[in-house]
Order: structure tokens, then C-alpha cells, then sequence
């Protein structure tokens, strides 16, 4: 197949997000993604196969600038960490509506299963790096940074499930006693580590 000219995948994926937006998840086809860039769906197809193909595209997009942007400076600024997985965490979450579909049709397609597990692993590594920023050790004995940073990630991700299925679940409560604990948490280690 040969290449389309003019638009190029991470394009395409910002189309795709922009198309999502307007259209909606019911809505949210190749075709209309093609009709949103102005190109065939030739074009979509030499970049993305199929609709989960895309959405995980999607996904990967989101967590990779995400933790760009929480990534940049050479000191971890906790504050915006939580308050950028707050943004996420509401009952009508593009994010993590996208996440729980991909998640869903990974159980049947072990490539998408793969390339979500890699997304979930370099988010925890990236996290897991940040949390040295503030924590030169573990504030507990016994538990590593690694696994601290799967704990925050898992953590996260659960909040959100919450939220995606109660209208009425506190976020910013919620957000406010992690940022605390996590607070209590750092300053307690740099006292002496719980054991």
C-alpha cells in the first residue's frame, strides 16, 4: 500500500479526537474520522487498521503528553500531577471512557492487549522516576518506588472508574485527601521512614 500523502499519523490522531468530540462514541467510525481530516479512508486505514487500533492511539497520545508536560522540569511538582488526573476523573471522561473500551477489546486482540500494557508500564515507570524527584527513598520500609508508582497509577485509574459510574462521587474531596496523604506521606519519610 502506498503512503497518502499529506496527513500524517499524529495528525490523523488529533482529527480522530476532534471527530470523537463532536460526534460522539456512537458516531466515532474510520469514515468519520476520514470525513473529519478531508482524506480517504484509504489514508486511515495505512495508519490504523482498525477503530481500537485507533482509540489506542488515542489513549497512548493522551498519557504520553500527559506526562510530558508533569515531566519537564527536573523537580516533580506534585500538585500538578494530582491535579492533571483530577481533570481526567469526572462521570463523562473522553479519557477514561476511551481507556475502559480499549481495555475491553484488548481481552480479545492480545496485540491491542500488548501495546496497552506497554502504555500502563511506561506510565508507572514515568511515575515511579517522578516520585524519586520527591522521595529520594520510599517513605516505607519494604515498598519500592516502582512500586509506589503502580500503586499511584492503579490508584488513579480506580478513582476515575468511580467517577465514570457515580454522578455524585466526590472528586475534588477525594483529590484533595490523596494530595494530603501523599503530602503526609513525604513529609513523614523525610523524617524517618515508616516501618
Amino acid at each position: 500500500m502506498a503512503k497518502p500523502n499529506g496527513v500524517s499519523k499524529q495528525e490523523l490522531i488529533q482529527y480522530a479526537k476532534q471527530c470523537l468530540v463532536e460526534k460522539g462514541m456512537e458516531k466515532f467510525t474510520l469514515r468519520a474520522v476520514a470525513d473529519t481530516a478531508g482524506v480517504t479512508q484509504g489514508t486511515i486505514y495505512y495508519h490504523f487498521r482498525t477503530k481500537e487500533q485507533l482509540l489506542l492511539g488515542i489513549v497512548e497520545d493522551i498519557c504520553k503528553t500527559s506526562w510530558e508536560e508533569i515531566s519537564k522540569s527536573n523537580t516533580f511538582v506534585l500538585e500538578q500531577a494530582i491535579a492533571s488526573a483530577k481533570s481526567r476523573c469526572s462521570y463523562d471522561s473522553f479519557f477514561h471512557q476511551l481507556f475502559i473500551l480499549i481495555t475491553a477489546a484488548s481481552f480479545k486482540n492480545d496485540k491491542i492487549r500488548y501495546q496497552l500494557s506497554e502504555i500502563i508500564k511506561a506510565e508507572n515507570q514515568a511515575l515511579s522516576e517522578n516520585l524519586l524527584k520527591i522521595w529520594p527513598e520510599s517513605p516505607v520500609k519494604g515498598v519500592s518506588i516502582d512500586t509506589w508508582g503502580i500503586m499511584f497509577n492503579a490508584m488513579v485509574d480506580g478513582l476515575a472508574m468511580q467517577a465514570l459510574l457515580q454522578k455524585d462521587f466526590p472528586v475534588e474531596k477525594v483529590y484533595q485527601e490523596l494530595e494530603y496523604l501523599v503530602g503526609a506521606l513525604t513529609n513523614f519519610g523525610k523524617k524517618e521512614a515508616i516501618e
